[in-house]
């Protein structure tokens, strides 16, 4: 009969010592194997260890128990003079980042789940499956890894517009790349000001598509004043159908009278419609006329 081995699911340099699991909770015991580590200020690589210490991480829960790892590991000195980290401790790439509280993996589910839902929806969801963490740390890890990610960089063709994270109150302005149609940066408010230190760094650009904000026209044309300044869609169909109303008002009356006929009025008219028929026609006519009475 085959067994499920937990060693295969974490890398080599921990070895499980043991398991202890409750109604709701695993905690795995680990030991680093690992005998030598890099300095993560200098780069020096370390064989002597300073002590040992254990640091508790959460990882992806199993069959909605929360899972625990308390990680025997090494703290090392720095020998280098010259750099300012006298200790560090052992580094688990790609499986355990520095300072981190969670695995990589555990991390990368959640934030996964938060950019396809929402931080408050990936929040509920993850506290289900038996993994506790609350939405203003989800924020936090989202805005870590826009930090930690590197700036993307632009075509010569961008497009700019605002948007609002509470209406009327606070705007930002969001600059996306025309070619791969994704956002690129996002600055903060929508005076100019700070599209105008953001052309600064970007002056290869020649060609913006823009709303009928005065404030980025004024931004465009001091930073880039050779660049071809675009209306976009959205706003060329709002300034048509602005002149399609313009030269209605202008053609047609504020007020248009309707004359009030009576239902009297109307039948009389059918009828004399009705003799200028030859008599076949207008018993025709007739028998049309009740069949539609009909199914009204």
């Amino acid at each position: 009969m085959n067994t499920l081995c937990l060693q295969s699911f974490y890398p080599e340099c921990l070895r499980i010592t043991g398991v202890l699991e409750t109604e709701k909770q695993i905690t795995v015991q680990m030991k680093s194997l690992k005998h030598q580590q890099s300095c993560q200020k200098c780069g020096w690589e370390m064989s002597e260890y300073h002590g040992t210490y254990v640091r508790r991480v959460k990882d992806l829960p199993i069959l909605g128990k929360n899972v625990t790892l308390e990680i025997t590991a090494y703290e090392y000195n720095c020998k280098n003079e010259s750099c300012t980290q006298k200790t560090f401790v052992d580094d688990y790439d790609h499986f355990l980042c520095k300072f981190s509280r969670m695995t990589t993996r555990c991390e990368e589910f959640i934030k996964i789940l938060a950019l396809t839902t929402s931080c408050e929806g990936a929040s509920m969801i993850c506290t289900k499956m038996g993994l506790k963490v609350s939405g203003d740390t989800i924020i936090r890890m989202l805005k870590k890894m826009m930090i930690d990610n590197p700036v993307p960089k632009c075509g010569d063709t961008i497009g700019i517009d605002d948007f609002a994270y509470r209406k009327s109150q606070t705007y930002c302005t969001v600059v996306c790349d025309w070619r791969t149609r994704k956002p690129i940066t996002v600055l903060e408010g929508r005076d100019g000001e700070s599209l105008r230190n953001w052309l600064q760094e970007n002056k290869h650009v020649k060609k913006v598509t823009r709303d009928r904000a005065g404030a980025y026209a004024k931004a465009i044309s001091e930073i880039l004043p050779d660049a071809m300044q675009i209306a976009d869609r959205f706003h060329l169909y709002q300034n048509l159908l602005s002149a399609v109303k313009e030269a209605l008002k202008a053609e047609l009356p504020n007020k248009i009278a309707i004359p009030n006929i009576s239902p009297e009025t109307i039948a009389g008219t059918e009828i004399e419609q009705e003799s200028t028929y030859t008599d076949e026609e207008a018993e025709e006519l007739k028998k049309n006329q009740g069949n539609k009475n009909i199914y009204r």
